[in-house]
């Protein structure tokens, strides 16, 4: 499996906190098709069929991890 780029990990915690690829590029300063191509790139790294199938597994790699 590929590492996941730091990019990739910020969006990953976006997505995870239930932001939507328009709200992620406009914090990012990216296009949401930027955002749409590391969503897909995220998934397939982490070999998700989904967006909740994806925030699962970067809790289970410790990509993710909840914040106090």
């Amino acid at each position: 499996m590929n590492q996941i780029s730091k990019r990739e990990t910020e969006v990953l915690k976006l997505v995870s906190f239930g932001l939507s690829a328009k709200e992620i590029s406009s914090q990012l300063f990216v296009s949401e098709h930027t955002v749409n191509a590391h969503k897909k790139n995220i998934s397939i790294k982490l070999n998700s069929r989904n967006i909740a199938a994806m925030v699962r597994k970067g809790f289970e790699k410790g990509i993710l991890t909840i914040q106090h």
